[in-house]
């Protein structure tokens, strides 16, 4: 797949799927909080699903592509 998702965008999901995950594994959420794995992943890997679908783009290196 190609990426999709770059620098900033790429930081806000590791974030929230960071806090998402601790909140969840502390009880402070409730089970809905491990949804924080999605976000974790697409911003590890660089690339949205979702993204593709809706033909977004946020990755400057590859606007054209």
């Amino acid at each position: 797949m190609k990426t999709n998702v770059g620098g900033i965008d790429k930081i806000l999901r590791i974030v929230v799927g960071i806090a998402l995950i601790a909140m969840a594994a502390m009880g402070i959420v409730g089970a809905w909080g491990w949804v924080g794995v999605v976000p974790l992943l697409t911003g590890l890997f660089g690339t949205c699903p979702a993204y593709t679908l809706l033909g977004l783009n946020t990755c400057p290196l590859n606007k054209n592509g």
